[in-house]
């Protein structure tokens, strides 16, 4: 028992110093960029704040909820690519432009949706004979900041599936995982606006647009992040004194788990059914207890100790 523990606590203290080396090894950018992501959690949190003050609803296209469920998510999305991108294999200066664009986009979606809630006007389907100057400058900059997002995850998604033969397996499966199922929570969310922007643009109906967005954000919600879930799962495992087969199998079985519950929540919103009930219920709680079962495996190797020479990967992909 006190070799597991002082094993434990040595894992533990490895694993923080670790992090702490991804920012203060990190280039100039990559801090940067998680000082960025900071502020938008703070943001995040702050407005999650005001909402529990003022006893707002929930829902509602003036909710505080935009603003608050916003600042969280870009904010752990930008902390989340940074870290990842470290491990994926690529020039210095393109691992630069894309986080720079990547950042620069985030915090204009956000400062976008905030200045919103704050005018007490809806961030988005605002039907065009009700806009003002404001409105059309928040519509015009969260376009081109989508556009920027669109094209930073799909050309990180490209590099990521590429072989890449000094990674791991483990660690090469679970980034390329993670980055097509962020894909698809891009895809979905390029959806929600295309079709909610026809809806106010063409047919006036702002109702039913936000009907349809509300509908499809547990598919856009479940596939958004495996990128942190999958690769951060690999990046635990380097810390485990069993071999690398050992390691990919626990990711193989973390990434079907997590495929399965994703795609059954993708498939039952797109088709209209509730994702919360029936077999689609069933299906997804298999998944889960699959990811979680990774997770238990994965914890428990990691806190045993065994008398074998350690086989830990660094971060690749600086030059």
């Amino acid at each position: 028992m006190t070799t597991t523990m002082t094993h434990g606590r040595r894992v533990l203290r490895a694993m923080a110093t670790d992090l702490a080396e991804a920012y203060r090894g990190g280039s100039a950018v990559e801090r940067t960029c998680y000082r960025v992501a900071a502020l938008l959690l703070v943001s995040g949190v702050v407005h999650l704040g005001v909402l529990l003050a003022t006893g707002g609803q929930w829902s509602g296209p003036l909710s505080w909820r935009k603003p608050a469920t916003f600042g969280l998510s870009f904010g752990l999305t930008l902390a989340t690519l940074t870290w990842v991108l470290s491990f994926v294999p690529m020039r210095a200066r393109t691992r630069s432009r894309l986080l720079v664009i990547f950042a620069a986009a985030c915090a204009v979606e956000v400062a976008g949706i905030t200045m919103q809630a704050w005018r007490r006007v809806p961030s988005h389907f605002i039907p065009p004979e009700s806009a003002t100057a404001a409105d059309v400058v928040a519509a015009a900059s969260a376009a081109l900041g989508a556009v920027a997002i669109v094209g930073v995850i799909t050309t990180a998604t490209v590099v990521a599936l590429r072989r890449h033969e000094e990674l791991p397996p483990s660690m090469r499966l679970a980034l390329r995982v993670g980055f097509l199922s962020l894909m698809v929570a891009l895809a979905i969310g390029v959806l929600m606006m295309a079709r909610g922007t026809v809806l106010t643009r063409v047919q006036g109906d702002v109702a039913q647009a936000f009907a349809f967005t509300a509908g499809l954000k547990p598919a856009h919600a479940a596939t958004m992040h495996g990128v942190l879930v999958l690769p951060a799962l690999a990046w635990s495992l380097r810390y485990a004194e069993r071999s690398e087969r050992f390691r990919l199998a626990v990711i193989r079985l973390a990434s079907c788990g997590y495929g399965a519950f994703a795609s059954v929540v993708v498939v039952a919103v797109l088709f209209g059914g509730d994702p919360t009930g029936g077999v689609p219920a069933v299906l997804e709680g298999t998944g889960f207890l699959a990811l979680l079962a990774a997770g238990a495996v994965a914890i428990r190797a990691i806190a045993t100790p065994r008398p074998t020479t350690w086989n830990v990967f660094q971060r690749r992909g600086r030059g």
